[in-house]
C-alpha cells in the first residue's frame, strides 16, 4: 500500500529547478505521470520533507530517478516534528531510471519523513525524481 495515497500528508523540498514550481515542483512526484517530475536546483545536500497528518508505520520507500540526477549517498531520517529528526538509515541508489526499493532496516513509526540527498550524480548536485512511494 502507497501510503502518499492512502493517507493525508504535506511536502517540502529543498528547492526546486529555476524557481519553476509548475514545471518542476514537488506536486510532480505524487501524481503519477511519467512526464513530470521533482526536478531540484543545483547544490547539496537537496530533500524531500513529507508531514504525514497522523502516526504512520513505514517499511520501506520507492523512488524513481532520471539516469544522471539520482541521489548516491542518501539517508533518511524521521520525527514527530521537522525540528526533531533522527538518523534512521543511509541507503546508495543506483544511478538509473527505474524504481528502486530500499527497505529500512526496521519499521518506523512516526509523523514526519525527511530523505536527505548528500550528494548526486549530477556533477552540479541537482536530483530529479519521478515518483517517491511510502509504503507500510
Amino acid at each position: 500500500m502507497n501510503l502518499l495515497k492512502e493517507k493525508k500528508f504535506t511536502c517540502r523540498v529543498s528547492s526546486v529547478l529555476n524557481k519553476n514550481v509548475k514545471e518542476f515542483g514537488k506536486q510532480n512526484m505524487f501524481d503519477e505521470s511519467n512526464e513530470t517530475c521533482w526536478n531540484s536546483d543545483s547544490g547539496t545536500p537537496q530533500w524531500i520533507l513529507v508531514n504525514f497528518d497522523e502516526e504512520i508505520d513505514l517499511s520501506e520507500i520507492e523512488i524513481e530517478f532520471q539516469g544522471g540526477f539520482a541521489g548516491k549517498k542518501c539517508s533518511i531520517e524521521a520525527g514527530i516534528d521537522s525540528k526533531d529528526l533522527s538518523l534512521v538509515d543511509d541507503f546508495f541508489p543506483e544511478d538509473t531510471n527505474t524504481m528502486q526499493r530500499f527497505h529500512l532496516s526496521e519499521t518506523k513509526r512516526t509523523k514526519v519523513f525527511k530523505i536527505v540527498f548528500h550528494s548526486s550524480t549530477d556533477f552540479f548536485g541537482r536530483i530529479v525524481v519521478y515518483k517517491l512511494l511510502f509504503h507500510s
